[in-house]
């Protein structure tokens, strides 16, 4: 999936809403009727699309945000005990 999501075992639905997300991504300025169809036709939600797209815009800021303001990634073992502690308390601030 992470390499090709053209060739990955997953269902003709997923591929047509990973085809959107990937015009969205690459040239989301020449979106056309016809391509929302698609994934329409393959069973998505007006919702589920919005959503989609939603998620997809967000990324694209944070990482332009996080690239530009020069914020660093954690590493591993702060990304292992925040899973443990989201686990344990969701997003839920520590006590």
């Amino acid at each position: 999936m992470l390499d090709d999501y053209r060739t990955a075992r997953i269902g003709e639905a997923e591929k047509a809403l990973f085809r959107f997300v990937d015009l969205v991504n690459r040239a989301s300025a020449t979106i056309r009727a016809e391509d929302v169809d698609a994934v329409l036709r393959a069973g998505w939600s007006q919702e589920a699309l919005y959503d989609a797209i939603t998620v997809c815009a967000l990324f694209n800021f944070y990482n332009r945000w996080v690239d530009a303001t020069g914020v660093q990634d954690m590493p591993a073992a702060a990304y292992a005990l925040a899973g443990k502690r989201m686990a344990a308390h969701g997003y839920a601030p520590d006590p």
